[in-house]
């Protein structure tokens, strides 16, 4: 298993502004969620695949959702 220390490039999540979701009684204006990796190759990758339609959505679903890369 890597050491967390290890996984210096990520990814920072966030909903866009306006989203139902950021409401207070759910998530709330400053959720945040960060994915991170061991490699920017990998960390680009991910980039590409979080927003796509996985195979388990509705067809035409997909996540609705802020992604931007981030170095620790």
């Amino acid at each position: 298993m890597t050491n967390d220390s290890n996984k210096r490039f990520g990814i920072r999540i966030t909903l866009p502004q306006g989203d139902p979701m950021a409401l207070p009684h759910l998530l709330g204006s400053d959720w945040e969620s960060y994915r991170w990796y061991t490699s920017p190759e990998a960390r680009d990758r991910a980039l590409k695949d979080i927003p796509r339609e996985h195979q388990f959505s509705r067809r035409g679903d997909q996540p609705w959702i802020v992604c931007e890369p981030v170095d620790r």
